[in-house]
């Protein structure tokens, strides 16, 4: 009510009134902290990653910052979701501005203390946000964002960081700038990792040493007990690796995990020997050819290449040679890619109906290459090697229009499964996966009897590898009959979240979406063919009594 020009709440005389303040809310996006695979962080990190790809939004775009406030209206941008919707309770879906199908995370509704932070700015307020200081400014643009375009020996790299009391999130952008982050990718020289052990990419470990100091000086400034949530697609994958790697190594040692998503090789066998005890999920879509880059043989010395190349055309059988000296590794160990693979893998049965599996092969006719829907398709049921396969390949490899769809159709997959008791794969998938493993494996056989009469130094390494790869075969096979009888449990799902008093809610503002409701085949288990009966003989009482000789027989 208004009384002299006042505003107030009238109560009843004689009356009990309960008066309930709210505070402010905020909502974020729910992350498992079991350190084992779930489909919520495989989804929810996916958005994370391709959110890193944009700018962070910030307005005024200077710095030092002259302007007395900021403020985040670029969508989408890391600014606008965490300084601007989320901490005002919008539920939002676009983490690319291509983006057409919508992709919500699974949100929480929290106090608006518990939120993913960007940090305020007030000059007047804060010291640290004074403008006088310049360079040494700190505002949220140069808090949460890396850039280092524009710095000396910048190397490319962007990055995105937020937390609150319990989380903190690192993503780190992949290849996007033309031509600097290309240059980045072919820099496969192996250098020393000098906070572990093993030789890494010297492209993809100048990047992660830039990631580290600017993650450093956030730790300093905000880390307590938080765990670390890091992940990263294509270059970022790789680089994330390294930076996790790094951090785990840290005399602090924080608690993290990592997911990546299409991320090439990174170091070699001793660099992943050393960095066993990293929590690492790493995903790779369909025929992505990235995870098959760099080459295990490569080590490129750019001072051998150009000297090969003037002497080539010099003396061509000489400079090649040079050339040859120049990318290929003969002294070292190979590259070799980290953690625990799980492959979404598109599959298409002969009536025309497509459904997709999420697995962890171990052959590396399949992961080696990651081409597993040509091995299906091919005639002889080996994965094609050609470049031209790679070049097709391509659009497997970007986060919008595959990652993100394949890791909600994961998600919704595994939501179902789990409320059906089922397990992850059916018969049927089961079935056109095992034929074709069956059919490399008889290809190998072929080659195995066929090699018997050649050189006998070229048919020792060669039936080396084949018969590993034989095994290997065996084992995959063995791998995913067992996913078959393990029914998907809500920790498969959700992880530590599950039976989360927050969840239900959480789902039920997920499910009213209309875009997490739609039919896709991808996101579905494949009906089940009904086995085809035998032809029964009808036969009566009395034909059985005719062909007794006696009927008492019968009795």
């Amino acid at each position: 009510m208004e009384e002299h020009g006042q505003y107030g709440v009238g109560l009843m005389p004689g009356k009990h009134t309960v008066l309930e303040v709210r505070p402010l809310r905020a909502l974020r996006p729910m992350l498992s902290f079991d350190p084992a695979f779930c489909a919520l962080n495989l989804y929810q990190l996916a958005l994370m990653a391709t959110l890193s790809y944009n700018p962070f939004g910030q307005e005024p775009d200077e710095h030092p910052v002259l302007a007395p406030a900021v403020s985040f209206p670029h969508v989408p941008t890391m600014g606008n979701w965490f300084g601007e919707a989320l901490a005002s309770s919008k539920e939002i879906w676009r983490v690319d501005a291509a983006q057409q199908q919508p992709c919500y995370p699974l949100y929480e509704d929290v106090p608006y203390s518990e939120r993913w932070e960007v940090v305020p700015f007030d000059p007047e307020l804060y010291a640290a946000n004074d403008p006088a200081l310049g360079k040494d400014q700190e505002n949220p643009a140069n808090i949460h964002f890396l850039d280092d375009r524009g710095d000396n020996y910048a190397t490319d790299t962007q990055a995105i960081i937020t937390h609150n009391a319990e989380v903190m999130l690192i993503a780190i952008r992949g290849t996007s700038e033309m031509p600097e982050d290309v240059i980045r990718d072919l820099d496969a020289l192996q250098v020393p990792f000098t906070e572990g052990k093993g030789q890494v990419h010297r492209g993809f470990y100048e990047s992660a040493q830039k990631a580290y100091q600017f993650v450093s000086g956030y730790l300093e400034k905000f880390h307590q007990s938080q765990q670390l949530f890091i992940c990263g697609h294509s270059l970022g994958g790789a680089v994330a690796l390294l930076l996790a790697e790094m951090l785990r190594r840290r005399d602090d040692r924080p608690t993290l995990q990592l997911y990546t998503y299409g991320a090439p090789r990174a170091g070699d066998t001793a660099f992943m020997n050393g960095a066993a005890d990293l929590v690492h999920h790493r995903i790779v879509f369909a025929n992505d050819p990235v995870p098959s880059l760099p080459p295990p043989w490569l080590n490129t010395r750019w001072g051998v290449l150009k000297a090969g190349l003037l002497a080539t055309l010099a003396r061509a059988p000489f400079g090649l040679d040079m050339l040859q000296a120049g990318l290929v590794n003969r002294d070292g160990e190979q590259y070799e890619h980290h953690g625990n693979l799980l492959h979404f893998m598109p599959m298409r049965f002969p009536d025309g109906t497509r459904s997709a599996i999420l697995w962890s092969p171990g052959c590396q006719a399949i992961t080696e290459r990651a081409l597993c829907n040509q091995v299906l398709h091919a005639r002889d049921g080996l994965p094609e090697r050609a470049l031209l396969g790679l070049i097709l390949g391509a659009d497997d490899h970007t986060m919008v229009t595959s990652y993100v769809p394949g890791c909600w159709a994961t998600l919704r997959r595994f939501q179902q499964a789990q409320e059906n008791q089922s397990p992850a794969v059916t018969l049927r998938e089961l079935a056109l996966v095992d034929e074709a493993l069956a059919s490399i494996k008889k290809q190998f056989d072929n080659r195995r009897a066929s090699l018997l009469h050649s050189y006998p130094a070229r048919r020792a390494h060669e039936l080396g590898m084949l018969d590993f790869e034989i095994r290997q075969i065996q084992a995959t096979r063995e791998r995913l009959n067992t996913l078959r009888h393990k029914p998907i449990s809500a920790a498969d799902v959700y992880g530590s979240l599950a039976g989360h008093p927050q969840l239900a809610q959480a789902l039920a503002r997920w499910q009213a979406h209309p875009a997490n409701q739609r039919l896709e085949q991808l996101a579905q288990a494949p009906t089940e063919l009904k086995p085809k009966l035998p032809d029964i003989e009808v036969v009566t009482y009395d034909q059985i009594l005719a062909s007794l000789d006696d009927p008492l027989d019968l009795v």
